[in-house]
């Protein structure tokens, strides 16, 4: 089992990583909290990982807090909850912040993360209510330097449309919040924001 990478951070294209380990290029998924944190590319990385492994294929998550990981790995135990809601949420909210709504057992604002019906969200607060106690809150809100090689709005557009909002939805968002200069680190955090109410 794969439970941290230590190298090169070779790309990073929302929600993708590619770390070079040794001569290995290794692909993972992360949340956006972990991408708001990287370094920019060309540097050193660590990185918690969580290796999944399915009937038909198998998939490396990465991630920069324990706190991260251990709520990915929470969440998939809800039924009805995969690799990619749990990606979602850690992208949506800090873990500190979920801890709170479902302590609280606020649903609505749970069903604002892409994935989550009314059913799930209730779920997830009968689940997980015992379990959030121990989370604790990324640390820092820094965007990490990161060369777009794209257009920043486009890329924030596909990176939103990959952890599960609809198009229509997307463009209504980066039209909102995108501003002259921003990264698309920096509109994907605002629209994030902006769709939970935040």
């Amino acid at each position: 089992m794969i439970g941290r990478l230590r190298g090169t951070l070779i790309s990073k294209q929302p929600p993708w990583l590619m770390i070079e380990v040794g001569g290995i290029g290794y692909e993972l998924e992360a949340p956006m909290s972990t991408i708001y944190d990287l370094p920019p590319n060309g540097k050193e990385v660590t990185l918690l990982t969580h290796y999944a492994v399915k009937e038909d294929s198998v998939a490396l998550y990465g991630f920069m807090h324990e706190s991260e990981r251990a709520l990915f790995r929470s969440l998939q135990k809800v039924s009805g909850i995969g690799a990619k809601i749990a990606l979602a949420v850690l992208s949506g909210v800090s873990t500190d912040h979920f801890a709170r709504l479902v302590q609280t057992g606020d649903v609505v604002a749970l069903t604002k993360i892409p994935g989550i019906g009314k059913k799930t969200a209730e779920r997830i607060v009968i689940e997980l209510r015992d379990r959030v106690d121990g989370l604790t809150s990324v640390s820092g809100t820094r965007v990490g330097g990161v060369d777009v090689p794209l257009d920043a709005a486009g890329e924030a557009t596909v990176a939103l449309q990959q952890l599960g909002y609809k198009p229509a939805e997307v463009t209504r968002l980066i039209q909102k919040v995108a501003a002259d200069g921003d990264n698309a680190e920096a509109i994907i955090r605002k629209a994030l924001r902006a769709a939970l109410g935040g």
